[in-house]
């Protein structure tokens, strides 16, 4: 009674049940001092465990709303305290004093200046908060490294779909699941759960939106489609407004590298013991933190949710295709300014200084008022005032630094520096990719080599870009893989799905899956054997190496993706069974049987290219693959699986295809995909690859976990409980 009468106050602000829902997470308490984001988040999820799903949407929303607010209030009490005349920091230090003067002279020229300031601005900031968050302003409100990794996650909007699906708010459940799914689109389970919300007749379309992804990622992905059409005209007021969203988030990003967390953060790292120097140390030691924060907030801000890599050139890139579409739409003076700005990031860019030359010819007579845009002339002296204090850091205190921009001028760099960071970058392509073979003249080279054989092209499987290729595995090897696979389930291993569940796509049969990192993570704890997960890797990499020389020998194909799968037919449950093992889809795009349609958009796994399914047994009944027309029912191709078989083909509308009903025994595949994109390479490739080449731990010594996939809310709400003790399962199937 008393934990309800506690959350009341909250579920007043929660709409009257039949009234409409604000679109989104709109603020719940409008006008009112944001608390505490960490204690709301863990109220949050005490009352998801008690199963108050109406408090726990409103704790989670509030935790949401108040850490948004406290993000809006730094970014602009820090540009307001910037431009008050006196708490402006010294534009430079006064001249040296002479030589007579003595050593404390030219300390005292210039601390009185630099501290005052630094006194002003800081009384500056502390009101400005006080007046927009509350007594205490920002201090009150810090949040500790483990709640931002959780919330950089979107961890609360898996609770949130949860609560909303209980309370029957299915339009907000298939939103929120959305949204952290764009985050985390290797969760299996949330996939699973997107599936069964598109089935729901209640959940739109429109359902399926985005409350978190920054606006700028719409206006770029907008722009870049009208300029693949040829509508330059068109596509420059969003390529605009993508730059200016850009540079703004960057600015937001930069004002949070002042809080009290980057400071928190620095402590953490040093193991707690604090700074180890005298006033200067320290203030140089904050100072290079929040300048290296600084410099990866451009690299934060081209990072795509969900994604590991950052857009490479990001912003040099955009301001490429606005100066490109201006002078396509006869705006010679904008794409002046442009490819001017584009040369202040790389001075030497032929293909740039090419452009200059012919607009400036077009142009006719000389315009010595145009120049780089002032918004990118400043970015980029900052940037690299801010590199030059870092390289002085890294050569005279031994700070490190990687620097995220490959424009940096090599006179930036400091000669005793230079050759290390030359070997890192060259270090660095063999410590993270799985090694390239180089190329082949033909695929057939690596046939002969592999000892594969073609048993059918496209033409014999009646369509584009696919292939059958048999011969990838030995007997031997695939009853090792298969032994793996047994091993692994048995030990209760789960890798996106609890052990012997039902499949995702049929009530009928059971389904194990095991990545690589999870077969290396039990292969070390010796509950499978090491042979097993070493040729997981191996064949992996086999697969991949073939697949790009027979589909893409001028272009690196990378695994995005590797999972070894079961299916096993539910005795008795098989009379009379008209469903399909695995229905009719397309592996990059969202299918529309209706109108032969695929949409490439989330949750479809947008960036896959070709896909690969290495069978390792035949001793089942059903279980074919088989292609069909866009429409899902016309079959165009069926393969039976057999040992060693690979069925490689590409990834989009082009080759859609499912799997007929298993109706008994036990069916296991190597399922692959492959990507061009290199952002969005197999992280857990390497890390098992890492995992396996380790030494063994000493007896008594535990290995900690590096699966990095989100744990499903169930386990996460042990890391809150109170002392009373655990709180209940409370994940369960949608």
């Amino acid at each position: 009674m008393f934990r309800l009468l506690r959350w009341l106050p909250l579920l007043l602000l929660l709409p009257p049940p039949g009234s409409p829902e604000p679109p989104g997470l709109a603020p719940l308490s409008a006008g009112a001092p944001p608390q505490a984001p960490d204690l709301l988040y863990a109220d949050g999820l005490r009352a998801y465990a008690a199963g108050a799903w109406a408090p726990a949407v409103a704790l989670l929303r509030e935790a949401l709303r108040s850490r948004a607010a406290l993000g809006r209030a730094r970014r602009d009490c820090g540009a307001r305290c910037a431009a008050e005349p006196g708490a402006a920091l010294p534009a430079m230090l006064p001249a040296s004093p002479g030589p007579d003067s003595g050593p404390g002279a030219a300390r005292s020229a210039w601390e009185p200046l630099l501290l005052r300031a630094a006194l002003r601005r800081a009384e500056c900031l502390t009101q400005c908060g006080a007046r927009r968050l509350g007594p205490g302003g920002a201090a009150r409100l810090r949040v500790g490294s483990a709640l931002q990794d959780a919330f950089r996650r979107r961890e609360p909007y898996n609770y949130l779909q949860r609560a909303y699906y209980q309370l029957k708010k299915l339009d907000l459940a298939a939103a929120a699941a959305h949204t952290f799914f764009v985050a985390n689109p290797t969760h299996l389970q949330m996939r699973e759960d997107m599936a069964k919300y598109r089935r729901m007749s209640g959940v739109r379309p429109q359902s399926f939106r985005d409350l978190e992804t920054p606006p700028y990622w719409a206006a770029y992905d907008t722009g870049l489609e009208l300029l693949g059409r040829q509508e330059a005209a068109l596509a420059l007021p969003w390529l605009e407004e993508a730059l200016q969203e850009s540079l703004a988030q960057v600015e937001s990003c930069r004002a949070g590298c002042e809080g009290p967390e980057e400071q928190q953060k620095e402590e953490e790292e040093e193991g707690g013991t604090g700074s180890q120097g005298g006033l200067y140390e320290a203030i140089a030691g904050h100072w290079i933190g929040v300048v290296q924060c600084r410099q990866r907030c451009v690299e934060d801000t081209a990072t795509r949710p969900g994604r590991s890599f950052p857009v490479p050139d990001f912003l040099p890139g955009q301001l490429r295709r606005l100066h490109e579409a201006h002078a396509q739409v006869g705006n010679l003076s904008q794409a002046v300014e442009n490819v001017l700005s584009v040369l202040l990031f790389y001075p030497e860019d032929e293909a740039a200084r090419k452009a200059l030359d012919q607009y400036q010819a077009q142009l006719g007579e000389p315009r010595p008022a145009l120049g780089p845009r002032e918004d990118i002339q400043r970015f980029v002296l900052r940037s690299l005032g801010e590199k030059r204090q870092l390289y002085y850091a890294m050569e005279h205190l031994g700070a490190s630094f990687k620097d995220p921009d490959p424009w940096t001028p090599a006179a930036f760099i400091p000669e005793a520096l230079r050759e290390k960071l030359r070997e890192d970058r060259e270090k660095r392509l063999w410590d993270h990719e799985p090694p390239q073979p180089k190329p082949l003249t033909h695929w057939k080279d690596v046939l002969l080599l592999e000892g594969v054989t073609l048993t059918q092209d496209a033409r014999q499987l009646n369509g584009s870009e696919r292939a059958v290729l048999d011969g990838l595995l030995t007997p031997a090897e695939c009853g090792v893989l298969l032994q793996l696979a047994k091993d692994a389930a048995e030990s209760g291993a789960r890798s996106g799905y609890p052990a012997g569940r039902r499949s995702p796509h049929t009530p009928h049969e059971r389904f194990e899956g095991l990545t690589v990192l999870k077969a290396a993570q039990l292969a070390r704890a010796g509950a499978v054997g090491s042979q097993g997960a070493q040729l997981l890797l191996e064949v992996s990499e086999r697969v991949r190496s073939l697949t790009q020389a027979y589909f893409s020998p001028d272009r690196p194909l990378h695994l995005s993706f590797t999972h070894l799968v079961c299916r096993s037919a539910i005795e008795g449950e098989q009379a009379q069974r008209m469903d399909l093992s695995h229905p009719v889809h397309a592996d990059n795009c969202v299918l529309d049987p209706d109108t032969g349609e695929c949409w490439r958009e989330p949750p479809a796994y947008t960036y896959r290219d070709y896909s690969g399914l290495l069978y390792l047994n035949d001793d089942f009944q059903g279980g074919d693959l088989f292609f069909t027309e866009p429409n899902a029912l016309t079959v165009t191709a069926q393969v039976r699986p057999r040992c060693g078989r690979l069925v490689a083909f590409s990834s989009g509308v082009e080759n859609p295809h499912g799997v007929w009903a298993v109706t008994r025994g036990r069916r296991c595949t190597l399922a692959l995909w492959h990507t061009w994109a290199p952002e969005h390479r197999e992280q857990e490739w390497t890390e098992a690859k890492e995992l396996l080449q380790e030494p063994e731990k000493e007896e008594g010594e535990e290995l900690p976990s590096r699966d990095p996939a989100p744990e499903p809310p169930s386990h996460r709400l042990q890391r809150v409980q109170d002392k009373a003790g655990k709180p209940p399962r409370v994940r369960e199937e949608l």
